[in-house]
């Protein structure tokens, strides 16, 4: 079953592309921890721009190996790190691969009392001389601590900013008319959404791409091969965006926003 992307119609503008992957700590749904295989589930997205989630770093479950070195190494790209949980040796959390140059990075501390350390990537890259800003996210499991993070992150993301944003992740969100996704869909406009999990039989949306201004987004499908059917239990999800009048269509774009 391969999921048909949203697209529109558009004259010939410079565009580039974003994707989000779950990686399941590069262990598939045969249980093979295999980080090659998932290099080359990355290799088949040709994204410029790419957000992972579940990058594991040194620890026992992943045999001590260094799976952001080995993916970067497979992969040619540019890295960001943004551990969320840091142990004996090793690491935990988000990456951004990113064939263009890092200008700017941030990291924000998402984590709720209680629950599992969470948090966000938030870089500014130089794509063909546009600043567009970049957030790679991964929310927690429960609705309360998910309100939580949304408000934290969206206090950074201001209303009247002019340059292309983009947030892509894995936003863990069951529940169509779930708030976080409501305060989502308010902020950047309500972007399509695509069925990525379980990626053997995909039913939940639970990664997502939101661009501001929405206009920018020219299409956003499912990256569904054998290959990432198998790769990790969430399939990647991917997107086109182009590089238009970031002020101008911006501006038409906050006109709805309340």
């Amino acid at each position: 079953m391969t999921m048909q992307p949203y697209s529109e119609s558009r004259p010939n503008e410079a565009s580039f592309t974003v994707a989000s992957y779950n990686t399941h700590r590069c262990v598939g749904i045969d249980r093979k921890y295999d980080p090659e295989r998932t290099a080359r589930v990355i290799r088949e997205l040709d994204a410029d721009i790419i957000g992972l989630q579940e990058i594991d770093a040194g620890f026992y479950r992943s045999q001590g190996s260094r799976q952001l070195e080995r993916l970067a190494d497979a992969t040619g790209l540019n890295v960001v790190n943004g551990p969320t949980k840091r142990g004996t040796g090793g690491h935990y959390g988000n990456v951004l691969l990113t064939s263009r140059k890092v200008v700017g990075v941030r990291r924000i501390d998402l984590s709720v009392y209680g629950r599992e350390p969470r948090g966000a990537i938030d870089v500014d890259l130089d794509v063909d001389g546009e600043i567009v800003r970049v957030m790679v996210v991964h929310l927690g499991l429960g609705g309360l601590e998910r309100r939580r993070q949304v408000n934290r992150l969206l206090h950074g993301c201001s209303s009247e900013q002019e340059q292309l944003h983009v947030v892509l992740g894995d936003i863990n969100e069951w529940f169509p008319l779930g708030r976080p996704l409501h305060r989502l869909h308010r902020h950047f406009g309500k972007s399509p959404a695509r069925r990525t999990f379980p990626s053997f039989l995909p039913v939940l949306a639970l990664d997502r791409i939101w661009v501001k201004p929405l206009d920018a987004l020219m299409e956003i499908s499912v990256h569904d091969t054998v290959l990432s059917r198998v790769a990790s239990d969430h399939l990647p999800i991917k997107a086109t965006i182009t590089r238009m009048d970031a002020t101008a269509a911006c501006a038409g774009s906050l006109s709805g926003v309340k």
